[in-house]
């Protein structure tokens, strides 16, 4: 079971909408901990602010669950957005301590210093750089294009675990793989049969 995580700051009923168009008939939209437990795979979606999305989590008594569910039973977790700002450790846009999954921070687009004069957010269609092999990327190569809607951007201290990266201003990383976590900085819930083709590769993980 595909379970995607309710925390009142997701693009849920798309997400929900585009795995059952791909045919993944076994999703559940949930926040309690008992259907969390029984997940096989789990989506955290996010649309907001990086402190508005802890605060959730916290108070929705998830945090812990989550950890125990990602880093001890490994189970695959792909993080869209939001989702993927708070596997990082901190963001600039608030104050609180993110899930720390991944050794990154999440940063505000920054183009005064390169005399770069565009638009934050970060809006549109943009195409991406791959940057190494993953079960995630099947079917998905530098044609590919996908749909963003942000102002902040994941820094990865290792590159390692980089997995995508797009051009805006700057290369920035738009997708991550470390172990059983995944994250992309677009949504693929909006991004059409490439969008399509990311969330089949994840519920075949």
């Amino acid at each position: 079971m595909l379970l995607i995580v309710d925390y009142d700051l997701g693009n849920i009923g798309s997400l929900l909408n585009m795995f059952k168009k791909i045919g993944i008939q076994d999703v559940l939209i949930s926040s309690f901990p008992e259907d969390i437990k029984k997940a096989d795979k789990l989506v955290l979606p996010g649309v907001g602010a990086f402190d508005n999305g802890m605060k959730n989590l916290k108070e929705l008594g998830l945090i812990s669950l989550l950890n125990d569910m990602v880093l001890e039973k490994q189970k695959p977790i792909l993080g869209v957005c939001l989702g993927m700002q708070l596997f990082t450790k901190a963001s600039e846009e608030g104050v609180l301590e993110g899930l720390s999954w991944i050794d990154a921070t999440t940063r505000r687009f920054n183009f005064e210093n390169n005399g770069e004069n565009l638009r934050v957010p970060h809006m549109g269609w943009n195409t991406v750089k791959v940057s190494r092999p993953s079960p995630l990327l099947h079917g998905i190569d530098e044609t590919s294009r996908f749909y963003f809607v942000h102002s902040y951007r994941v820094v990865c201290n290792h590159r390692e675990d980089v997995l995508l990266e797009t051009h805006y201003g700057m290369d920035f990383t738009s997708a991550f793989h470390k172990n059983n976590i995944y994250g992309v900085q677009f949504h693929p819930e909006k991004s059409h049969r490439f969008g399509m083709q990311l969330l089949e590769n994840f519920s075949r993980i």
